[in-house]
């Protein structure tokens, strides 16, 4: 949910059907104690389930969690009462400063041992299960010794966090970096029941260098492609949302993608049953 669309979310409110099954919040933009955005949120999640997703957490940052960051999320949690809570991997801040950006963590044991101790320490203090969203990225390191979908097994296995599957990330890391999105998936369909939490699918920038994960547009072909072959291995009932943070349109284009993705999941269930 972006600012342009709370006039018509508050209006469907009051209508049914609603407009979405659920909606999502970047956690950081209602982290004050009052104002228009928190009375906005608080009205809605009583007609909808609310996901909260954090964008400035940096928890493969070296110089460790924000405590008043973490004030103000839980804070939040107690407020909205949400169905999930969520973070990505990687880091964000240095020498005491916040560099707004999702940056890279090199996928190194070392580095896996930092995220298990933060991802403990993140779901101890929220008393909850947190969801970890795999990134898009421009580099990857020479010393990573396990891919990403890897890492974040890993990281299921030993923290007993859950997954976010970004897949339109997943594509824009295969485009840059020649990996296996295939193989991505494979690796996140073979983890326990229940450990994907959640799917985004966003549409991304094709430059003449790389692909740029930009949140502007419509989901590409080959995302939607991958968004097919993962839905038939995974189980039925995670939650799907389209990520639109650039260039926002007017709300039916957005509802438009989302009923594509909706059909796109009626569809591999319908196919399950005659396999069945």
């Amino acid at each position: 949910m972006r600012t342009p669309h709370y006039r018509d979310f508050l209006h469907a409110s009051a209508i049914d059907p609603a407009p979405a099954d659920w909606l999502e919040v970047h956690s950081e933009n209602y982290f004050g104690d009052g104002g228009y955005d928190l009375h906005v949120l608080q009205t809605l999640r009583r007609d909808y389930p609310l996901s909260l997703h954090g964008v400035g957490m940096g928890l493969g940052s070296a110089q460790g969690f924000s405590e008043r960051h973490i004030a103000r999320l839980l804070r939040l949690i107690e407020r909205t009462e949400p169905a999930l809570v969520s973070e990505h991997l990687c880091w964000g801040a240095i020498a005491g400063r916040h560099l707004n950006d999702l940056l890279p963590l090199p996928l190194m044991h070392s580095a896996l041992d930092l995220v298990v101790q933060r991802v403990d320490e993140l779901q101890s203090r929220l008393r909850r299960q947190v969801l970890i969203e795999n990134v898009s990225t421009y580099l990857r390191f020479v010393q990573d010794d396990m891919s990403e979908a890897e890492f974040l097994a890993a990281l299921v296995k030993r923290t007993g966090c859950g997954i976010l599957m970004d897949i339109n990330n997943l594509y824009v890391n295969q485009h840059n970096h020649r990996e296996d999105a295939q193989q991505a998936l494979s690796i996140m369909a073979g983890l326990p029941v229940g450990a994907i939490g959640e799917i985004h699918l966003a549409g991304h920038l094709q430059t003449d260098i790389c692909l740029v994960d930009d949140h502007g547009s419509q989901v590409a072909g080959p995302v939607w492609e991958l968004f097919r072959q993962a839905v038939q291995t995974l189980p039925a009932g995670i939650p799907v949302l389209i990520e639109w943070d650039t260039a926002i349109p007017d709300l039916p284009v957005l509802l438009n993608e989302a009923h594509k993705a909706r059909e796109i999941l009626v569809a591999s269930t319908a196919q399950s049953r005659v396999a069945a």
